[in-house]
């Protein structure tokens, strides 16, 4: 088939790669460069780069809604298109140009977590399975009729990154399938999504990513491992030599603390030199952290250079300003 794709990150690269090998790319479409890095030199997407490597036109158009480049894809001839996660709203008169329609990969289990980020928030609720889903793309916001899904189980170990390029290449296959279909028989077998169990995945936000103590550890572990490797759940942390000075420290990985004893124990306590650290319920223990400015380090290289004493406490982030406070890192 003749085929447009559409996607921005790292989740979309195998999806047109894996398509690439079986359909005519007519071309891609992707978010424009952006500036990045410490030199704020402008990046493409990596759906970007990898379009080059592959020798197919790359387009970066800021809006679909432009009638002048509604007709630019219309001259393209697509029999359909392939979204993911492109970062755009295709208007209804882009839905309406290719002869197959427009499909889209989602990842999750729709219709829980529609929206912007599906991975960290199922990880964050506590659910025990994910995965991805093929939809007919529709006017709504991932509103469509689903025409495939596969589930893929979430434990309190799995990590957004590790969930990330695990749907990345399960959907690939998926979308690659349907797509095979869709050329065979002409169309694909879609139901509606039901009305119940809506949920909406909303993007986040810096003020939710810091480290609340006082919740029970298991939505502690849940929280880390839902905003690692980014943007990083994090935590002020006393420096051993000064407690009144904090830095910020991120923890990408835990694991729950359950030799440790929380008895008497306040939220945000540390309890041994090991940085086990006391929640509402229970205590978790960081494995794996980051200083700002700094590479992440196993718990044990960490503690080297910044050794920690029993009883110091770590502040609720109500009580804490957002700025750094003495850290020179």
């Amino acid at each position: 088939m003749r085929m447009i794709f559409m996607g921005s990150p790292d989740f979309a690269v195998p999806t047109l790669r894996k398509l690439a090998q079986q359909h005519d790319i007519a071309a891609v479409y992707t978010q424009p460069p952006r500036p990045a890095g410490r030199g704020k030199k402008e990046r493409p997407t990596p759906v970007a780069q990898a379009a080059r490597e592959m020798g197919v036109e790359v387009r970066w158009p800021r809006s679909l809604r432009d009638r002048d480049e509604q007709e630019a894809l219309r001259a393209l001839r697509p029999d359909v298109i392939v979204v993911v996660a492109y970062g755009l709203i295709l208007p209804r008169k882009v839905l309406e140009i290719p002869r197959y329609g427009c499909f889209n990969l989602h990842a999750s289990l729709l219709p829980r977590w529609r929206g912007a980020a599906p991975i960290q928030r199922a990880i964050m609720a506590g659910d025990t399975t994910s995965g991805v889903c093929v939809m007919r793309m529709d006017a709504g916001l991932d509103t469509g009729d689903v025409c495939g899904c596969l589930e893929v189980p979430i434990t309190d170990d799995t990590t957004a990154g590790e969930l990330h390029d695990l749907l990345a290449e399960q959907g690939a296959e998926l979308m690659a399938a349907a797509m095979q279909e869709l050329e065979a028989r002409g169309t694909l077998d879609c139901v509606p999504q039901p009305q119940a169990g809506v949920t909406h995945a909303e993007k986040i936000s810096k003020k939710e990513t810091q480290i609340d103590f006082s919740r029970s550890a298991r939505e502690v572990l849940r929280h880390i491992h839902g905003l690692s490797p980014y943007p990083g759940a994090w935590m002020w942390l006393p420096r051993p030599e000064k407690p009144e000075e904090k830095v910020r420290v991120r923890i990408l990985k835990a694991e729950p603390a359950r030799d440790a004893d929380t008895n008497k124990a306040a939220p945000g306590e540390i309890l041994d030199k090991d940085l086990a650290i006391a929640c509402g319920e229970g205590a978790i223990r960081p494995l794996v952290l980051q200083r700002e400015g700094k590479a992440p380090l196993e718990r044990e290289a960490f503690l080297r250079g910044f050794p920690v004493k029993p009883g110091m406490r770590i502040p609720p982030p109500e009580t804490t300003s957002n700025r750094q406070t003495g850290s020179k890192s």
